[in-house]
């Protein structure tokens, strides 16, 4: 296929792919379980968190996850006493356990009363090319509060290598506007244009395949050779090929 060909056939799997139907087997079927903007941002930021294995798994362990907070995320959050934490510590996802799940709850405290919301963290240092910036900073925010240093892993820092796929993946949901139901686009302060694919093992194959990655690893340099090729079909919203290379690879086997 030409560039032409190419770009075609991403845009018909993206349409294929980003409408209703693909909720019912993925993670961001858990921000829509709510409507208040700090709701809707928290359980997404817990859900994405969590988000690699069986994604049946994911999706029961999420909803484990706000059922212990009372299914008000936000209230949780601000209003939470020492004691409230103790239903936490039983719960774990593959290496996510109730301790990381604390401290996640403290951080995200912090930011709520000391930095006005998860929006204005990822917002404050994003660049025009792209989020990876804001990722950093937003890690070095969220881990400012005490804790231990096992949970740093579960917040990915692309300056250090990392393809961050998990962040991307809930900045997809949180920025992007797709007018189909599926990405929620409640944060109007971030544009969709420096959006980054959530780079997996399969979106990564497929692109392999296609053409429009050769790196073997899916790493922060991978992401950007990804990204690079995604922004020459729409610049306005790369991020949508998500849909089309995810699709392809565990819908299609591609």
């Amino acid at each position: 296929m030409n560039a032409d060909e190419l770009r075609s056939f991403l845009d018909e799997k993206v349409i294929q792919y980003n409408n209703q139907d693909f909720i019912d087997t993925d993670p961001v079927q858990i921000p829509h379980l709510f409507t208040q903007k700090e709701d809707v941002e928290i359980a997404g930021f817990l859900a994405a968190t969590i988000a690699w294995g069986n994604r049946k798994m994911i999706i029961n362990n999420a909803k484990k996850m706000v059922n212990l907070m009372g299914n008000s995320p936000y209230d949780f959050i601000i209003n939470h006493k020492d004691h409230h934490l103790d239903d936490l510590e039983n719960f774990v996802h593959r290496t996510f356990n109730g301790s990381d799940f604390t401290t996640f709850i403290k951080a995200l405290q912090n930011i709520y009363q000391n930095h006005n919301g998860l929006e204005a963290v990822f917002a404050k240092h994003q660049q025009k090319e792209g989020m990876q910036k804001a990722i950093h900073e937003f890690k070095k925010v969220f881990f400012e509060i005490e804790h231990q240093n096992r949970t740093q892993k579960h917040v990915s820092d692309p300056l250090a290598g990392s393809a961050a796929k998990r962040i991307n993946m809930y900045l997809r949901w949180m920025v992007r506007n797709d007018n189909s139901g599926v990405d929620l686009g409640i944060w109007k302060s971030i544009s969709t244009s420096t959006l980054s694919c959530p780079l997996d093992v399969h979106s990564g194959n497929v692109a392999r395949k296609l053409g429009i990655l050769t790196r073997k690893q899916n790493d922060a340099k991978a992401l950007h050779e990804l990204d690079t090729q995604l922004r020459l079909m729409d610049a306005n919203d790369p991020v949508k090929y998500d849909f089309a290379l995810f699709g392809l690879g565990v819908f299609e086997g591609f």
